[in-house]
């Protein structure tokens, strides 16, 4: 089954994966230590992750290092680009309308 980016952010454990990968690159152990849950719940969220192509694997020695995947992240940050725009526009909109109240009369 061919997962996307948008199921892998869906979960905030898989969230909280990237915030920490964003960070620096570290081993499933490491990434584990972070979570109230099982190694192989937090391996199943990478397995997950690297799916979509999120993080991505490098193998030094004997570990194993994820680290994020940037271009993968600009592609969720275009298409969310669509959307900051129209927030954009509509707080400023706000603020006129907020303005225009506060206004005092004459």
């Amino acid at each position: 089954m061919r997962r996307d980016v948008f199921q892998a952010i869906a979960d905030p454990t898989r969230r909280a994966i990237i915030a920490l990968l964003a960070i620096q690159a570290m081993t499933p152990n490491a990434i584990a230590e972070h979570f109230d849950s099982t190694r192989q719940a937090v391996s199943k969220h990478l397995k997950i992750l690297t799916e979509c192509e999120l993080v991505k694997q490098e193998h030094q020695g004997r570990e194993i290092y994820y680290q994020l995947e940037i271009e993968k992240m600009k592609e969720i940050d275009k298409w969310l680009e669509q959307f900051r725009k129209i927030w954009e526009n509509r707080f400023q909109q706000l603020d006129e309308l907020l303005a225009t109240i506060k206004k005092p009369k004459k």
